[in-house]
């Protein structure tokens, strides 16, 4: 999960992107980076953290241009704490290329075989945003006429890139002389629109990872870009679309209503604050068939996805809702923290109970999911501490008992709770009363009950079903024997790093 932005306007862009960025930093506190384009040059800055420490007021002034993308990136292949894998990657050849990607590529080894053996490309880094950036570069080099592009060359060399590319990618890039270039992978896994803005000096666009970035920019929604489509804006501001993939297959990844996604967005024409809702009235006839109603004195919400979800279930079943932790908003998000031993630390740094809402009470507690079950122990006994007599838990999602492979970090079977566990296996291990989950057919209910054409979902966490027909037992293991093997790093390890501010001279159109 990273966040993604490409805009081609009429005023400089460092600004909207920064703000764009801002808006997304939810997707990904890795690390950020933006690139913008003057003439013939990229100038590009990236660097680890959070958006607000990444940039200052000398690399805004540094990042001159009316076009640019920008990044925020939440580590998923690769090494969390290596700074060279902070995006948007650039290579000079052909043309010139800064690509920013969110999602993952399962064939990322393979193709870096090919890049060295056949396409004569060297990876640097053990990004597999890198891998697809020379694939994109070598596709196009074999489409161009010569040294020049085209639209029909560059849509071209985007279906190249679904040939040869499985997983999960959605993808902004800038070609040098050229134009602006987005495109989704043929499952549409990952989340990608684009809106427009209308000024006197012609047409701005805006693609991005969540409808909630236009909102905030002041751009008007068009729609999702589709499954396996490109959209490519060229300097004239000429918008340019066209379907690549063969067969492409509408299956966006379920866990972004669940938990990814901010409430606000609307993604693939679902509204993601209606789904979790939904999610909630549904759990809330998983609740009444498991525990007693009349056992159950208030509905808590796990600040903050779950918010929508107990506030529907707590109505649903006539029972208060009441908020009893309070969260402290200048810790991350402890799902993306690397490590156990950090994610420990935060919980009781991110939340605080209210007292009066637990003292002497029975309360049910509401998350969206349980991956680790690390965070859920944790406020089961802060519960318990502030006063409840018991504590019941339900999940707005199912047990995540598979690894994800498409750009969610929870590859490691051993490090999911639901894992070779029972129901009643898991509430003991959380310590609560009583667990409820809900159901994966009620889970993609909530979905297609907005949208009832939207029938098929990337939803392998949950039923180990990988929708591009690729992973197998030998992937699974090969991905957690890479992940084990990597050397811990401490966290004062970090007090080094440093950003990064490039200026590329480019040749508009072609090659020295």
């Amino acid at each position: 999960m990273c966040g993604i932005l490409g805009v081609m306007a009429t005023t400089p862009v460092n600004q909207l992107l920064y703000d764009g960025l801002m808006v997304l930093q939810h997707r990904g506190q890795d690390a950020a980076g933006i690139a913008t384009a003057e003439g013939n040059t990229f100038h590009l800055h990236k660097g680890p953290g959070l958006v607000r420490d990444v940039f200052r007021t000398r690399n805004m002034r540094a990042l001159p241009g009316n076009w640019g993308i920008g990044h925020v990136r939440y580590p998923t292949a690769g090494s969390a704490y290596n700074f060279a894998e902070a995006q948007p990657f650039y290579v000079n050849s052909p043309f010139g290329i800064v690509l920013g990607h969110n999602g993952n590529l399962t064939n990322a080894e393979q193709l870096k075989g090919e890049m060295f053996r056949l396409d004569r490309r060297h990876i640097n880094t053990n990004s597999d945003s890198e891998v697809l950036l020379n694939v994109l570069a070598h596709e196009l080099q074999s489409a161009a006429h010569g040294y020049e592009l085209d639209v029909d060359s560059i849509f071209q060399a985007v279906a190249g890139v679904h040939r040869r590319c499985r997983g999960a990618y959605a993808v902004v890039a800038l070609i040098a002389g050229y134009g602006l270039l987005a495109f989704r992978d043929p499952y549409g896994i990952r989340p990608l629109v684009y809106g427009q803005n209308e000024t006197e000096a012609g047409t701005e666009y805006l693609v991005a990872s969540e409808s909630v970035a236009l909102d905030t920019l002041g751009f008007k929604m068009v729609r999702d870009i589709e499954p396996g489509e490109a959209v490519f804006i060229d300097l004239n501001h000429q918008f340019h679309s066209r379907q690549c993939a063969q067969q492409p297959t509408y299956a966006p990844c379920i866990f972004e209503y669940v938990y990814l996604a901010r409430p606000d967005s609307v993604i693939d024409g679902v509204s993601v604050y209606e789904a979790r809702l939904a999610m909630g009235e549904l759990l809330a006839e998983k609740v009444r068939k498991n525990i007693p109603v009349d056992e159950i004195d208030v509905v808590i919400p796990i600040p903050d996805s779950s918010r929508p979800s107990a506030m529907q279930l707590a109505q649903t079943l006539g029972i208060p809702f009441r908020e009893g932790f309070v969260k402290n908003r200048y810790v991350g998000r402890t799902f993306i923290m690397p490590g156990q031993s950090m994610r420990r630390k935060s919980v009781r740094q991110k939340l605080n109970t209210v007292g009066q809402e637990f003292r002497g009470k029975r309360v049910l507690l509401v998350d969206d999911s349980i991956v680790r079950g690390t965070t859920s122990r944790e406020i089961v006994e802060m519960a318990r501490a502030a006063g409840a007599i018991k504590v019941y838990f339900a999940s707005a999602a199912p047990p995540v008992r598979f690894p994800n492979v498409y750009g969610i970090d929870m590859p490691t079977r051993a490090e999911l709770i639901a894992t070779g566990r029972t129901d009643a296996g898991i509430a003991a291990e959380i310590g609560a009363d009583a667990l409820v989950y809900q159901d994966i057919d009620a889970l993609k209910q909530s979905v297609t009950t907005i949208r009832s054409d939207l029938t098929v979902f990337e939803a392998s966490c949950f039923d180990g079903c990988y929708i591009t027909g690729d992973i197998d037992e030998y992937y699974l293991d090969a991905v957690e024997g890479n992940r084990g093997g990597k050397a811990a790093k401490s966290d004062e390890d970090g007090d080094g790093k440093a950003s990064q501010q490039l200026v590329l001279g480019l040749a508009a159109g072609g090659q020295d």
